[in-house]
């Protein structure tokens, strides 16, 4: 375990003194295509002990075991280590053939079929988009050796690391943009344990980022497991997609870490297939996610999806997509922020009507503001539904803050243990008042449609104002006002309607 103590600040140490790494956000990216490599090279060696016949798709020159492994202190360094990685080692792992002067193939590219193994795939689909930034050879030596003496072919060491790797992801959220990549690993393993997973179903993040859901789902399968089959069944239950490259690398090595030798997760864009076009194999028995929200997608992306649903609020599109990809009786469990819940735009109400009208959305946990503290304030919920018919009634219930706790933060982050109360009231469901406000409740489909969809409800009455940064304040006001200017219109028309009025312009 000594090696692994301290192992980013150590890696951290030595690349600051590198003139091509330009902050965390890049520091850590290179850690990630070195570790990928590591990483796939042990488990390479696991293929080969249970397999005589396998053959890695990598060039022998380019396997990790053959550049960056030393022995006896000799090992490429310098302008040599990093030529090759520059010239070979990258070009290869992308794809391209290596050639001397005069053209003859010296190592070959890495290609890949619709045939090649997912096991195999994954390596030139992981460095499509991956980057290398260290320009000094002596320290990206050392940064290498610090990697290679992890001994992930120990079980308890391997194990032990599988964890620290939780660390190097949270340490993702202080990387700048980077920090979208992570849900708090309390808030992954409340949904997946809520959900319930059966050994045998198949569950999907269509924007999974560095895999917290995934992992938290075959954690809670891990219980459940009795035989050698379950534990096939368990490996070959996850579905994943990433489009951005970065996050893309880290879960595709967080699957191999936890034993998913063929991780089922690619490296594309969900929103770019349209809706309309899924079938029933590609549905999925659960889904559990976080989609991206306050994004921005290229026009072009709301040709994916009907008229009605085609917003401009990414989260909005992704909610259409799990719509349309979760099977008769499946079970879904997703992130939203709160302008998910009070807009009353006309996509949002639309894509409400269908949740509400196909699906029974029987449960909203609103979380307080500050789970995903610092690095953002917008405040989130969790929507528990599934697919077994319409909506008829729909509990809320409000998670506090912990008592001793004001605000979440990056030293105190929140723990599964704050989930308590709500997995108490989750069995036994009551309504609560605190103060005269409503804790939890329920609301009839009925009640939700005279709202217009509104379901903003049980939220916060005493929080504190918050200042929040002037990106988020803007995109809160946005959607202030658009959910505003909407109830204007209908109120307008419902008036018109009773005056027999066409339109507001007859009044002038």
């Amino acid at each position: 375990m000594s090696n692994i103590s301290g192992f980013i600040k150590r890696l951290r140490d030595i690349m600051r003194n590198d003139a091509g790494i330009n902050g965390d956000a890049q520091r850590i990216e290179q850690i990630a295509w070195l570790l990928f490599l590591k990483v796939y090279d042990t488990k390479e060696q696991d293929w080969e002990f249970e397999d005589d016949k396998y053959q890695s798709i990598i060039p022998t020159p380019c396997r990790w075991r053959n550049w960056a492994h030393e022995e006896g202190g000799k090992g490429m360094t310098g302008e040599a280590l990093l030529n090759f990685v520059n010239n070979t080692l990258f070009p290869v792992l992308k794809g391209k053939d290596i050639k001397d002067p005069n053209g003859n193939v010296l190592i070959s590219g890495i290609q890949v079929d619709p045939d090649t193994p997912i096991k195999k795939a994954i390596v030139k689909t992981t460095f499509e988009d991956a980057n290398t930034y260290m320009k000094d050879g002596v320290l990206l030596r050392q940064v290498i050796n610090v990697i290679d003496a992890l001994d992930l072919s120990d079980y308890e060491e391997s194990h032990a690391f599988g964890e620290i790797y939780e660390t190097i992801l949270r340490e993702l959220q202080s990387a700048g943009s980077s920090g979208e990549f992570y849900t708090p690993r309390a808030v992954t393993d409340f949904m997946a344990r809520m959900i319930n997973p059966q050994i045998g179903e198949r569950c999907a993040d269509f924007a999974c980022g560095t895999g917290g859901f995934l992992v938290s789902w075959l954690k809670e399968l891990e219980t459940k497991k009795k035989s050698t089959d379950d534990v096939e069944k368990i490996y070959n239950s996850i579905y994943g997609i990433e489009k951005k490259q970065f996050p893309y690398i880290l879960c595709i090595t967080n699957m191999l870490l936890h034993d998913v030798d063929v991780p089922q997760v690619f490296h594309d864009n969900t929103l770019l297939r349209d809706v309309l076009d899924y079938t029933e194999d590609d549905q999925v028995d659960v889904i559990l996610m976080n989609p991206p929200y306050g994004g921005s997608e290229k026009p072009e992306i709301k040709n994916h999806f009907p008229a009605d649903l085609a917003s401009s609020e990414t989260a909005d599109l992704f909610m259409s997509v799990i719509m349309y990809r979760l099977k008769e009786n499946g079970r879904a469990a997703v992130i939203l922020p709160d302008g998910f819940l009070f807009g009353t735009d006309n996509a949002k109400v639309a894509i409400k009507t269908k949740l509400f009208s196909e699906f029974n959305v029987h449960t909203i946990i609103r979380m307080p503001g500050s789970v995903f503290s610092p690095y953002t304030s917008i405040t989130t919920n969790i929507l528990f539904f599934d697919h077994t018919g319409p909506t008829e009634e729909t509990w809320f219930y409000r998670l506090d803050m912990p008592k001793g706790y004001k605000h979440f933060s990056k030293t105190k982050p929140m723990k599964l243990e704050h989930f308590a109360p709500a997995v108490e009231w989750w069995r036994d469901r009551k309504e609560i008042q605190l103060d005269g406000f409503d804790k939890a409740k329920k609301y009839t489909v009925q009640e939700i449609k005279d709202r217009n969809y509104n379901i903003d409800l049980c939220g916060y009455p005493h929080e504190e104002e918050e200042i929040l940064p002037p990106k988020e304040l803007i995109q809160q006001y946005q959607e202030k006002r658009a959910s505003l200017n909407a109830d204007i219109d209908r109120i307008l028309e419902q008036i018109t309607s009773i005056l027999g009025i066409d339109s507001v312009e007859d009044l002038k």
